[in-house]
């Protein structure tokens, strides 16, 4: 795996050049050396969870945003024999990496939802915390992703490939920021008992335990193209 981001709260995106179809080879030269921002932070408590630290880098490209994910595991907790080629209501329920994007800083309420499952199953979503409801579940953003599992380092991994247009952006320039929140659910059980993790810190005590808190969104920041 890459270096980590030395900056707490930033993770850098690094120009990319050619664009690749997903596979969940986080071993391509793609990823080699990317700076990865690393999280074991319970969402909702002060426990931290190292024995499941997530990991994770993203890349740019003039017309795709990417992202993978490291994510260690004891055991895996998947909706079993389902068609992974549909998009699946209540991914979170099972284990899962999640990415809350925000392009326009001047509007955080406003952001897209991205899940990922260990078995590719998937979930994209448009979220506006104005409306009611606040997901627009009929959205499409036309993602690709892929993962792979190795039982022997007990590890899965996952690749996200975002076309830019799809979240009302025409062309990432670099230096800019965008805002961003990494999230990931593990294990067996209901919300009290299964582990949930959050990049940006989320308030301890929230009504319903919800990662719908732009407040807490860090930096998501494009590097130089040259």
């Amino acid at each position: 795996m890459g270096e980590a981001s030395a900056a707490p709260f930033v993770i850098d995106s690094k120009f990319v050049g050619r664009d690749i179809s997903p596979d969940g080879d986080l071993e391509k030269p793609m990823w080699a050396g990317a700076k990865q921002i690393v999280f074991d932070q319970a969402a909702f408590s002060e426990a931290h969870y190292p024995d499941i630290k997530t990991s994770v880098a993203s890349g740019w490209s003039a017309r795709f945003l990417y992202l993978a994910f490291w994510c260690p595991y004891e055991t895996l907790t998947v909706y079993q024999e389902e068609d992974a080629t549909t998009e699946r209501d209540r991914l979170w329920e099972r284990d899962v990496v999640e990415a809350f994007i925000a392009p326009d800083s001047r509007s955080p309420s406003h952001y897209y939802e991205f899940e990922i499952a260990p078995n590719n199953q998937w979930l994209d979503t448009d979220i506006d915390l104005s409306r009611n409801p606040i997901n627009d579940r009929h959205w499409n953003s036309g993602f690709e992703h892929a993962t792979r599992i190795d039982a022997v380092k007990r590890l899965w991994t996952a690749e996200m490939k975002i076309p830019i247009q799809t979240m009302a952006r025409e062309a990432i320039r670099p230096g800019v920021d965008w805002r961003v929140n990494f999230y990931r659910c593990d294990g067996p059980g209901g919300d009290t008992e299964r582990l949930m993790m959050s990049w940006g810190r989320l308030p301890v005590r929230v009504s319903g335990g919800t990662f719908h808190q732009p407040a807490s969104f860090r930096i998501l920041r494009f590097g130089d193209n040259s």
